[in-house]
């Protein structure tokens, strides 16, 4: 199959969408807080909005891994471990909020403790530990569309290929998107209302 930089599911039952929506509302909405680039750094005039950890111990954090799987087997062909950090974000964009362009790709974010020489022995080194997770990248980004398009205003996810063409993500509720870490993209401010999702990142050895 010919590589296409993105790859939709749009399929997802409408009551699937419900329990994982109502699942995320009541057990991380109230954790949001606001949302920090990768580092860590918090600045609200590159990045304006909310978000909650989702563990990957989580039902959807497994849900989701299957369509990852199934994403990168028809379409990337990557190696691909793990999702970064072991957890994904539950975002949330209000009125006025957004993300400024940006790609994902970098290195893995405290990929794991465990070293590669030392393994569970209690005797891991500092370099143990850049040896195993300095070797990780992230490769596919991920995210899940949970409100309707009518919910809000704006708040479209613009992305830029290789080729300098721009286009828009699926706004439709339940739609699961994923493409190369390395894409630049943005979420458009959002003139009204609120716009939910799930995003994340995989990752998987260095680019060879």
């Amino acid at each position: 199959m010919a590589y296409q930089s993105t790859w939709y599911y749009t399929d997802l039952p409408e009551k699937v969408v419900d329990i994982i929506a109502e699942d995320l509302t009541e057990n991380f909405e109230p954790q949001m807080a606001d949302s920090r680039l990768h580092g860590d750094a918090l600045n609200k005039e590159k990045r304006n909005s909310q978000n909650a950890w989702i563990p990957t111990n989580h039902w959807v954090a497994g849900f989701i891994w299957h369509y990852i799987m199934r994403a990168n087997r028809e379409n990337f062909l990557y190696d691909l471990k793990c999702i970064d950090g072991e957890s994904m974000q539950y975002t949330r964009y209000e009125e006025g909020q957004f993300y400024g362009w940006h790609n994902d790709s970098g290195l893995a974010t405290h990929y794991k403790p465990v070293s590669v020489g030392n393994r569970g022995n209690g005797h891991e080194t500092a370099q143990d530990f850049v040896n195993e997770n300095c070797e990780m990248v992230r490769k596919l980004s991920f995210a899940m569309q949970l409100s309707y398009p009518d919910e809000y205003e704006g708040g479209n996810v613009q992305l830029l290929d290789e080729a300098g063409n721009m286009y828009f993500a699926p706004r439709k509720r339940g739609t699961i998107m994923l493409f190369d870490s390395r894409t630049q993209h943005r979420v458009l401010k959002v003139t009204k209302g609120i716009r939910k999702s799930i995003v994340g990142w995989t990752v998987g050895p260095r680019w060879k």
